[in-house]
């Protein structure tokens, strides 16, 4: 035993001499080789997994290779991990044989230095590079050729690896700093921003028991006012104010928002108030966050906590992204200074965990489309893809253009695109009126993929709507203010950025104010004989004034179009509303009622409230108004969620009564809109669409919003074939023409009037079925135009008598009258009527036989005592002289004043 141990002490201390020694050796000849450009290559965090760290290192190497000297530095350090010490002994001695041997041969780290050696690798570095893959840039003269003689292959295979893994990771590529020609992580701080969508404050998908602030300085100023972009009401102390506001005389201030999941926080939006006479914003503050809501952690750069800036201004969203994504359940946004009052609304961006489980509010789509938001060229192409798709069933056309020029594209679709066919309606959705309300224009995108691809599929519903029915969608009546709204982008435009046309205009409130003709002439007695209550017409020189020419565009496309129904799809509510927008102004004595404003004060409440509701429903509804209420609520309870209003409505209480739908006179009147002229001037039944509280939603939104409007879409569509079809053929040698009428299902009379023939009414029937009502005519000719021609060329007119003597001085020349022309007729016409009524009176008032003498000048002798007999004749028979009218100058549909 001791014979074999003797030796065993000397050996290990040899063993452990040798490897300390060679240890040394290596370490100080591979310090002095890579001294003069060493950098760090990788960082412990214990927050970076094994991904990260493979991607630094191999980034960090091959960054490395810009110095001068780095390959060789890298050659020497690839040996380390593959060789064993006694190979390192060997390589030693051949790289000090190798060294005599090019002694001669500058090294590059031994160089005379430049001018400036130290920013010399900045001559191949492009200002600010997006992506160290973007860096093509030829090496400078003064570099050794052998040194880039192998980077473009190298460096091409490392880009795409880290390209790879920064995709695998969820990184945006720019997620680098960039130090002279080195990119390098941050510790604790990853310097690209993770891009995540907003949670939903501003689109209500954060509900209202997920939020909560500190305290407010009073009940209109609440933490539920909080969301990105709230209106305020036009009375500023009501309960709808513009934003959370806090009590000033707390201490501290915080506003807090549940995501009721862990997520990814990586930034928020913040915003001043909304307020016509307050400046008010938060112009700086801190961000903390909680799994617990009781434990709070302030986010820090690593020095102190970190103090984020704000607003400038009121209205411009701010938005502020971290250098890291938080993982958290809660978030607080604690104010440290502010502008007037404590007052901001703000937008929460967070992705969620890949773990992590769907909510109610998440709406998997189900069908293959493109869920993106398109500018102008993307979707003048997205449409020529379709089209050729779809070239049977589809045409492309433009309606004008803008003021700057750009095109304003249609799509129609139908089984014989580009003809108007006999019985078949034509039907029309528009979207962006306003530049800034984007959801509509994405919607009706996808709705053309849909049919596209639904009528190649051979889906019996589409085909249906399409062999039926002429459908023509434009995605944007105003795409000059998309194109600066869409610069923005989602979230980053303020609340009427890109709302009006470039010259300044509301295309929607543009149209010609057809309602005060047709009300006017109403109080005149004027409707239907002098004024129509269909088709009005538009004002002279109305198109000469302040029009934008989008608004002309559209005026055309509808004249030379027979649109049955239609709708325009907006934004910044969620509900539908239906005409009537304008509300009629009240008169001082409501004659429909038969009350005059003073008799009002002798009422009891409740006959006075009775009438006010009467008298409002008459100040906005339409004749239609059964029908357009069907047509509002079949979108309306179609839609997913547009009916839910336990959350209220965007800006205020839910105005619907929980069913989605309100007439726009008894909301917000506008004047001249879309709607009303729609129905006033083409007989076409138009109503709007707003499609939620966010104008512009996050393309990550897209295609929940596609599930929830994808039913209503088509729900409406199907809408005009429910209707009665006219077809009227006025002879034998005159071709057929088709009439549309939208009617609830019922018996109605109807009657078919054209000029030159003579008018048929007929009983006509709406059944329930899905296929139109027909519903036909056959007019004769009528000698009426003849007639009239006769009586205009003799003045000839129905004559008032009597059965007194009447001197011819005294008697009324109706001829005469019927020859005058403005007030004087009308007053003249004004006296004639008075006349007839005194008589009448005066008849039924005296006796059965009453003497009537008229008396004459003196010199003139009296004419005998005419006794006026009663008889059974009808009394209005004693106002004309039959004898004097023949059958060829009177017509029983004439009437008295008729020219």
């Amino acid at each position: 035993m001791k014979t074999m141990q003797a030796p065993r002490v000397p050996l290990c201390a040899t063993l452990f001499a040798l490897c300390w020694i060679l240890t040394l050796v290596i370490n100080n000849e591979l310090v002095n080789a890579a001294k003069p450009n060493q950098r760090t290559r990788s960082i412990q965090n214990s927050e970076i997994n094994s991904k990260r760290e493979d991607l630094q290192d191999g980034f960090s190497e091959d960054t490395q290779m810009d110095e001068p000297g780095a390959e060789e530095m890298v050659e020497k350090q690839k040996p380390k991990g593959k060789k064993t010490p006694e190979e390192l002994l060997a390589a030693k001695a051949k790289k000090a044989a190798e060294k005599e041997a090019k002694a001669k041969k500058p090294k590059p780290t031994k160089k005379p230095k430049p001018p400036k050696p130290t920013k010399k690798p900045k001559a191949t570095k492009k200002p600010k590079p997006p992506k160290p893959t973007k860096k093509p840039k030829a090496p400078k003269p003064t570099t050794t050729p052998t040194t880039r003689a192998t980077k473009p292959t190298r460096k091409s295979t490392m880009e795409e690896e880290e390209e790879k893994l920064l995709l695998e990771l969820g990184w945006d590529t720019c997620m680098f700093t960039q130090s002279s020609t080195h990119y390098y992580f941050k510790v604790n701080a990853i310097v690209v921003f993770k891009k995540c969508p907003p949670l939903g404050m501003e689109s209500h998908r954060v509900e209202d028991d997920q939020i909560l602030a500190s305290s407010m300085s009073h009940h209109g100023y609440s933490a539920l006012r909080g969301r990105l972009n709230m209106q305020s009401s036009d009375d500023e102390d009501d309960v709808y104010g513009g934003a959370w506001c806090a009590d000033t005389e707390e201490k501290e201030h915080w506003f807090q928002v549940n995501s009721r999941r862990e997520v990814e926080f990586t930034g928020i939006i913040t915003q001043g108030r909304s307020s016509d006479t307050h400046d008010d914003f938060v112009s700086s503050y801190f961000v903390a966050f909680s799994n617990d809501s009781r434990d709070w952690t302030v986010l820090h750069d690593g020095y102190a906590e970190w103090l984020f800036y704000g607003n400038v201004d009121k209205d411009t969203p701010v938005m502020t992204e971290f250098s890291y994504p938080v993982v958290a359940r809660y978030i607080r946004i604690l104010p440290q200074s502010w502008n007037g009052s404590l007052c901001m609304r703000l937008e929460v961006l967070g992705c969620p965990l890949p773990t992590s489980y769907p909510t109610e509010n998440d709406v998997p789509p189900t069908d293959d489309l493109d869920y993106r938001h398109h500018n102008y060229k993307e979707m003048r192409q997205m449409m020529k893809v379709i089209n050729e798709e779809c070239p049977n069933i589809t045409r492309i056309y433009n309606i004008g253009k803008s003021s700057q020029g750009l095109k304003m594209y249609a799509m129609e679709i139908s089984d014989n695109p580009g003809e108007h066919e006999t019985g078949e309606p034509e039907f029309r959705y528009t979207a962006g009126l306003h530049g800034n309300e984007v959801l509509g224009r994405e919607l009706l995108l996808l709705l053309m993929q849909f049919l596209c691809k639904e009528y190649n599929d051979d889906n019996p519903r589409v085909r249906r709507l399409v062999g039926s029915i002429r459908i023509h969608l434009v995605p944007s009546l105003n795409p000059d203010a998309y194109e600066l709204a869409y610069e923005m982008g989602s979230e980053m435009g303020n609340w009427a950025l890109g709302h009006w046309t470039e010259e300044g205009y509301d295309i929607f409130q543009n149209f010609p104010d057809l309602n005060s003709i047709l009300w006017g002439a109403e109080d005149r007695g004027w409707v239907p004989r002098v004024v129509p209550n269909h088709h009005v017409p538009i004002p002279e020189n109305f198109l000469n004034g302040s029009v934008a020419a989008e608004t002309k565009a559209i005026i055309s496309w509808m004249e030379r179009t027979p649109f049955v129904l239609g709708a325009n799809l907006q934004g910044g509510e969620k509900m539908v509303t239906y005409p009537f927008d304008m509300q009629r102004p009240p008169r001082a004595t409501d004659c429909r009622a038969g009350q005059s404003v003073h008799e009002y004060q002798h009422m009891n409440e409740e006959t006075w409230a009775r009438i006010q509701r009467q008298n409002e429903g008459a100040l906005r509804e339409t004749a239609d108004e059964n029908l357009f209420r069907w047509l509002a609520m079949t979108y309306a309870h179609s839609h997913l969620t547009m009916t839910e209003n336990h959350r209220g409505s965007c800006h205020t209480d839910d105005v619907t009564g929980g069913q989605g739908i309100i007439n726009r006179a008894s909301w917000k009147p506008v004047v001249g809109s879309m709607n009303d002229f729609s129905y006033l001037h083409t007989n076409c039944f138009e109503i709007s669409i707003f499609l939620g509280c966010d104008k512009f939603p996050h393309e990550s939104e897209l295609a929940s919003e596609w599930e929830n409007n994808r039913e209503a879409l088509l729900a409406f569509i199907e809408q005009v074939i429910k209707h009665i079809q006219i077809r009227s053929l006025c002879d034998i040698h005159s071709a057929a023409g088709d009439f549309w009428r939208l009617l609830n299902p019922g018996e109605y009379r109807v009657t078919a009037r054209a000029d030159g023939y003579s008018s048929q009414t007929r009983l006509c029937i709406v059944g329930y079925d899905a296929n139109a009502s027909p519903c036909s005519f056959t007019l004769t000719k009528s000698n009426w135009a003849r007639i009239q021609q006769i009586m205009a060329q003799s003045r000839k007119r129905p004559r008032l008598v009597t059965n007194t003597p009447v001197n011819t001085n005294n008697r009324v020349n109706v001829g005469s009258a019927g020859a005058t022309t403005g007030p004087q007729n009308e007053r003249l016409r004004r006296l004639r009527l008075m006349r007839m009524r005194k008589l009448r009176w005066e008849r039924m008032k005296g006796s059965t036989t009453t003497e009537m003498i008229t008396t004459m000048t003196p010199t003139t002798t009296l004419p005998p005592t005419t006794t006026a007999t009663s008889t059974t004749d009808p009394w209005f028979y004693l106002w004309f002289d039959l004898d004097s009218v023949t059958t060829q100058d009177y017509n029983v549909e004439y009437r008295i004043d008729e020219d």
